[in-house]
């Protein structure tokens, strides 16, 4: 093998042998292999939490969105002579109907929703309640 032949090679596999120090350098020291997906699974709790609390919150507006729906229809069945109860029910969508309560006070609606939540305490900590009024009786009708 000639001179430069054996430099060439030599310096070859000093390179690969610093290439591979820098490797070894640059790795997780004994013990730290692993602690970002300790780290990970860490907050999946977390996550899940916030997940959940805007997922319920989400719910409890749509509760308070479908409830001001139903009193008003409600009112107006009233104003045009028909039963308030069965209107706001017709106003509600499936999923919801038997969530609700609702009664009639005078010529007002007041409905009850109580949001799509699995734990029940919260969700009858969340429940919404909207009242609509048909305003005053007409004389000489």
């Amino acid at each position: 093998m000639s001179p430069a032949r054996r430099h060439a090679t030599a310096e070859a596999r000093s390179r690969w042998v610093l290439g591979d120090r820098r490797r070894t350098r640059s790795s997780p020291r004994a013990g730290q292999s692993g602690q970002a997906t300790v780290e990970t699974v860490a907050w999946l709790p977390v996550l899940f939490l916030i997940v959940a609390t805007v997922g319920c919150l989400l719910a409890a507006g749509a509760a308070r969105e479908l409830a001001g729906h139903a009193a008003g229809a409600g009112a107006v069945a009233i104003l045009q002579g028909g039963a308030p109860g069965a209107a706001a029910g017709a106003a509600l969508p499936g999923w919801s109907r038997n969530r609700v309560t609702g009664r009639r006070c005078g010529r007002a609606v007041q409905v009850r929703v109580r949001p799509p939540i699995p734990v029940r305490r919260l969700a009858d900590a969340l429940t919404a309640t909207a009242r609509a009024d048909a305003g005053p009786a007409r004389s000489g009708s």
